[in-house]
């Protein structure tokens, strides 16, 4: 099964991006994610079902820790593509 992943750290700042953003982002550039899309106000990601759940984990210690107000996200399993099985 995959998984993709839609999240936003708050509080928002239009004029650089806040450490909790970046700390966020960083989680997600660096791991096992696939189809990463950052942007200033949403991030995307796809990935096993491990792998999101553990980016989910430590997206929320980290930004949390750097000091993001609210985490907001959304984690929807995709639908299978010929040729793959449940992981």
């Amino acid at each position: 099964m995959r998984l993709r992943l839609e999240f936003t750290t708050e509080p928002f700042d239009l004029e650089e991006p806040p450490e909790h953003a970046l700390a966020a982002r960083e989680v997600v550039e660096s791991g096992a994610l696939e189809a990463v899309d950052v942007g200033p106000f949403g991030n995307t990601a796809e990935g096993s079902v491990d792998a999101v759940v553990d980016a989910v984990a430590e997206v929320l210690r980290r930004s949390l820790a750097a000091g993001a107000t609210r985490v907001s996200l959304q984690v929807n399993a995709l639908p299978e593509r010929d040729g793959e099985g449940l992981a």
